[in-house]
């Protein structure tokens, strides 16, 4: 499927300080998107929306229709709402594509919205652990999803060996490409000496082994992509006279579900190669459906890094380094933007932000936006094919999407 166009909004903005909310995200997002894209909105046959918790934040729920009051010229569009922890925005561009492939439909608009920062930290941090098993795992932590992947840390540690320092040069390299992005919410962030490092000052523990800075933002945003069938494509590609080749594609896909609780995963993955198999299934998948022989083909990597673990624990199952050996690759600088495989060149999740709805909507775009060569100050050189991989829970949900251009 091809990807004519999106739009994020500044995910440094606080929506509810400016007496905003998900309606006003819609009313921002959509029309950007659409106009980056260069179609009307009477042209949108579908339209499929990512969210986790808005219920939760804000009792809200019915988001298509809430689409269409902030976007009224969609009024008829046929929605669906889309919920899958922190993936929730991948699994409503795969149902958006599967729309498309089928026939049915040769223009969908997904979008993924999520406001959090109407409330304080602790709260938040309770209603995103409804994405955990309620009343199974993380029940005596003040923070579900730290506490949680910091067992993943600890599980990372009895298999491999797990050095801090690592961890703080991933968190480090995250803050460093984000200063770069004008849409992060970190942009503007300054660290004093040792924010890397293990001074409790500086850079306090939140749960178990992880501390401040390996951790990801609550954020308030959305993002939109405008996503085409091949004959959509074409015919946009004549009327614009842009060479259909140079249209940015998903070129494949991987997702698997695995069992909700983290201890169920780990079990499973006993004496096995990789501690979730799950993971390294969908990134598999996703290259055999692109047709790439693995990481060497890649130009660059949108990675979900709510934690700095999941950022190394995925490297791995990527297959850029082989399990147990993540760390090396990072403290060696090998995911920087002038790397062999730069990953997330603008700031990730923890540099960025992550707005839960909108990440993997964000990922798309900005993956399109880098094989493209309109990234800006973010742009990765000579992008063509880009990975994008999102999760949901402790690897619960995971979303894998290869974006490439032909020419």
């Amino acid at each position: 499927m091809f990807i004519l166009g999106g739009a994020q909004t500044d995910f440094a903005r606080n929506f509810a300080k400016e007496g905003a909310g998900l309606f006003e995200m819609f009313a921002e997002v959509v029309p950007a998107a659409l106009a980056d894209a260069r179609v009307d909105a009477a042209e949108v046959d579908v339209a499929h929306v990512g969210n986790l918790a808005a219920e939760l934040f804000t009792g809200q729920a019915q988001l298509g229709g809430l689409l269409v009051a902030a976007v009224p010229e969609l009024d008829g569009v046929p929605s669906t709402r889309h919920e899958a922890a922190c993936a929730s925005g991948s699994t409503a561009v795969l149902a958006a594509c599967a729309d498309l492939e089928a026939g049915r439909y040769d223009l969908a608009l997904v979008t993924g919205v999520e406001l959090m920062r109407n409330t304080d930290g602790q709260r938040a941090a309770e209603y995103l652990g409804s994405a955990a098993w309620v009343g199974h795992e993380a029940q005596n932590a003040k923070f579900p999803w730290p506490a949680l992947f910091a067992d993943v840390a600890d599980a990372y540690d009895r298999r491999y060996g797990l050095d801090p320092a690592h961890l703080g040069a991933f968190a480090e390299n995250a803050f460093a490409n984000a200063a770069r992005n004008p849409l992060a919410q970190t942009r503007d962030w300054a660290f004093p000496e040792g924010a890397f490092g293990t001074d409790d000052t500086v850079n306090p523990l939140v749960e178990g082994t992880l501390r401040k800075n390996d951790c990801g933002r609550i954020t308030d945003g959305a993002a939109a992509v405008l996503l085409a069938s091949p004959s959509f494509a074409a015919d946009w590609a004549r009327r614009h006279g842009v060479a259909l080749d140079a249209i940015p594609r998903l070129s494949g896909f991987g997702h698997r579900t695995a069992h909700l609780s983290l201890a169920g995963k780990l079990g499973r993955a006993e004496g096995g190669e990789y501690l979730f198999p799950q993971l390294r299934g969908a990134v598999l998948d996703a290259y055999r459906r692109a047709g790439i022989d693995g990481p060497g083909a890649l130009d660059l990597v949108e990675l979900h890094d709510c934690f700095t673990i999941t950022g190394l624990v995925a490297i791995e199952h990527l297959g850029a380094a082989a399990p147990g050996e993540g760390g090396r690759l990072i403290a060696d600088g090998g995911i920087a933007r002038d790397a062999v495989l730069p990953i997330n060149p603008g700031g990730g999740l923890i540099g960025l932000g992550h707005p839960v709805g909108a990440t993997g909507v964000r990922m798309v775009h900005d993956a399109a936006k880098q094989v493209a060569g309109t990234a800006g100050p973010t742009q990765v050189d000579n992008a063509r094919t880009a990975l994008t991989l999102n999760v949901g829970g402790s690897f619960t949900t995971v979303v894998t999407t290869i974006v490439t251009r032909a020419a």
